[in-house]
């Protein structure tokens, strides 16, 4: 390849007439199919950008107790409602690094609230690796490093405290590891459901497919919200947050698998008599392995999408009981527990920085319908 003086490029191989002009796309139509959903995937960018973003959050679900300064439950009585804490670098013109100014609680004889004056003559460096409240790392090492810790006399509320003096920013951290974690496992028990009796039904039909399609209709016809809450109430309350945290999963799961159900049944009636599966059938292979080995790969794109998009509705649904005391209780903690903390309007008025747990439930269910949006348009190359 020679560089022309104008910025051209031109090849300087000689030319062979033999060469296909197809070679490129020959190329490209051998290439297995992964690589090509690959190439199709890159393009949409805020699938892709979505992908990361969701990837580095599961990434760090094990390391949430390193990252935040405090445990989910701890308490400072004197910062009730406190305000969120500037993170400074530069006091009086002189470069110092991260640091915070503390502060202390105030009457407010006009207002009769308690309001937080810092203190700007006393700047505290923020320490990092430090000892703090002890966590276990990926649920089993027990460990008490931080990241980053409040300055020794003083705290460190980044996105503000609760009524009881907790830590928003600490408790959003470990509040993910929970309302994350529900989507996945509700998700893997409405798709094992689904696939079993939809497939079952698409496969074999006659009685079996009447029977698991009026099974479908009941579950379907029934109003969600109220059976939700009916579920949700007959869960014991002396029952502890793990307990509950599964029970809530398994219930999220069994009321999601008929709409897929759907999906795959309809998907198996028109696949079933494609010809690759009469021959397999001739050939002796029993039904589970034709479905599994012949109509289950070709139905893997639909299933892989709808996946992306089932787990915001599973975290909605946890957010949405937790929201109404239904969900996980305290001492749990997740992003619904949080926003029940903040169903007053007049403290949300007050304290605007409680309703902060809305944020980070709308970037992650955005992220999961662009990411859904992106492996739609991906995961058939051929299109």
């Amino acid at each position: 390849m020679t560089h022309l003086p104008d910025g051209r490029f031109v090849d300087d191989a000689p030319y062979d007439p033999q060469q296909s002009i197809l070679e490129l796309e020959r190329r490209d139509l051998d290439a297995p199919n992964w690589l090509l959903v690959w190439r199709k995937f890159r393009t949409h960018k805020l699938g892709l950008v979505s992908g990361v973003f969701l990837l580095l959050s599961y990434l760090l679900l094990p390391f949430m107790g390193f990252i935040a300064p405090y445990s989910p439950n701890y308490r400072n009585a004197d910062h009730l409602y406190a305000p969120p804490q500037s993170v400074r670098w530069v006091h009086e013109g002189e470069f110092i690094g991260p640091f915070i100014y503390p502060i202390t609680a105030e009457a407010d004889l006009e207002t009769f609230q308690w309001k937080f004056v810092p203190d700007e003559s006393d700047p505290r460096p923020i320490p990092f690796l430090c000892k703090g409240d002890s966590y276990k790392l990926f649920g089993l090492i027990e460990s008490d490093t931080h990241l980053f810790c409040a300055p020794e006399g003083a705290t460190l509320f980044l996105w503000g405290s609760d009524r009881l003096g907790r830590d928003v920013f600490s408790r959003i951290l470990y509040g993910a590891q929970l309302s994350l974690t529900v989507g996945l496992i509700g998700i893997s028990v409405s798709f094992f459901l689904g696939i079993l009796f939809g497939s079952i039904a698409g496969y074999l039909g006659g009685k079996t497919d009447w029977l698991i399609n009026r099974v479908i209709e009941i579950l379907r016809s029934l109003p969600e919200l109220p059976l939700w809450l009916a579920l949700s109430a007959a869960v014991p309350s002396n029952w502890s947050p793990v307990a509950v945290f599964f029970i809530i999963s398994v219930i999220l799961g069994i009321l999601d698998w008929p709409g897929l159900a759907r999906s795959v049944r309809a998907k198996f009636l028109s696949l079933r008599e494609e010809e690759y599966v009469r021959a397999a059938e001739m050939m002796g292979a029993s039904s589970g392995r034709v479905i599994r080995r012949h109509l289950l790969p070709n139905f893997m794109s639909h299933l892989i999408a709808s996946a992306t998009l089932s787990i915001p509705a599973m975290i909605l649904g946890e957010t949405a009981l937790s929201f109404l005391g239904l969900g996980l209780r305290a001492p749990a903690v997740s992003w619904g527990v949080m926003l029940n903390d903040a169903q007053n309007l007049a403290s949300i008025e007050l304290y605007p920085w409680t309703a902060i747990p809305m944020l980070p439930i709308v970037v992650v269910v955005l992220a999961f319908n662009f990411l859904g949006d992106g492996l739609r348009d991906s995961l058939d190359p051929y299109s």
